[in-house]
């Protein structure tokens, strides 16, 4: 399945306020982006998780909101205006084969969006760029749409390129992993 695309008009089906009942944002993120903390979230899709995160960075922090199409980050957008926490929100349109932030980060969020990414150890090189030292990178997969067996195969390949399994937290319906950079 790596390499498809979900289309962003599907975003409209998982991110909706049913959503909040089985995945609350704000206690997954909250051990990860705090006051201050300029953090991404890669494949945001219509702001889920950037959204909450904004209001977890605070005034002084700045959330880094990833997407491959622009459609779901004009979602975002206005969603994130409405919300009152846009000027905490910047979009940036990524490639398909590139997530193309410089900035450093002290969190990257990548949920339910790896799977899709073409190149994963390219996407894990960048990831490790970006992030300060210390920075977290929290990695959940759908357990539909990846195996146990494939999600090893993330881990260890996050782990070839420099990064450090924390831990293995427990978000429903989900694979997950906590790494970080020494």
């Amino acid at each position: 399945m790596r390499g498809h695309v979900c289309p962003w008009w599907g975003g409209y089906f998982i991110d909706n306020r049913f959503r909040r009942l089985l995945h609350k944002p704000e206690e997954i993120l909250a051990s990860y982006a705090q006051r201050g903390m300029t953090v991404m979230d890669f494949g945001c899709g219509m702001g889920f998780f950037s959204i909450a995160m904004a209001g977890l960075v605070g005034e002084g922090g700045c959330v880094i909101s990833v997407d491959l199409q622009q459609e779901m980050l004009d979602v975002l957008r206005g969603r994130a205006e409405r919300a009152g926490v846009a000027d905490r929100i910047r979009t940036h349109r990524c490639k398909r084969d590139s997530v193309g932030v410089d900035d450093p980060v002290d969190f990257v969020l990548a949920f339910w969006a790896a799977h899709e990414v073409p190149n994963l150890r390219a996407f894990f090189n960048e990831v490790h760029s970006c992030l300060v030292g210390g920075g977290r990178l929290l990695l959940a997969e759908p357990r539909g749409h990846v195996s146990a067996r494939a999600f090893g195969k993330m881990i260890a390949m996050a782990e070839e390129t420099g990064l450090n399994v924390e831990n293995e937290p427990r978000i429903r319906f989900s694979r997950a992993a906590t790494f970080f950079k020494a």
